[in-house]
């Protein structure tokens, strides 16, 4: 099956478990149409470029798949459905990179330098 991955921003006024809860929904949404999860990370509240929809902030998460076409579009479009989500990006990737995403490595290399400073 192909590699895809996803990123898509819900609404800053959210809960962190509720933008957690969207994460899961649309896995299980995923996975009911033949596909797997192969990862999801949260990247938690950041702040954007640009307002969409009268919105300074988002939560991003990330999602790495391995699905039939017809089972992301079906995800895709319940995204687009939602009213919580903002906006999704998906690309269909060779190959999954293994460890962390980048936005998760910057994280552990500012805890690691916040370290070697004390």
């Amino acid at each position: 099956m192909p590699l895809y991955e996803h990123v898509f921003i819900s609404r800053q006024d959210l809960s962190n478990t509720q933008a957690e809860g969207l994460v899961e929904h649309f896995s299980s949404i995923l996975t009911d149409n033949g596909g797997t999860l192969v990862e999801s990370e949260y990247w938690g509240v950041k702040t954007m470029a640009y307002k969409i929809n009268k919105n300074r902030k988002g939560h991003y998460a990330f999602l790495k798949t391995d699905a039939p076409a017809d089972a992301v579009q079906e995800m895709e479009r319940l995204m687009r459905l939602h009213d919580d989500v903002m906006r999704v990006m998906t690309i269909k990737v060779d190959a999954h990179e293994e460890g962390p995403s980048a936005q998760m490595q910057k994280r552990d290399e500012r805890d690691t330098r916040r370290e070697r400073r004390n």
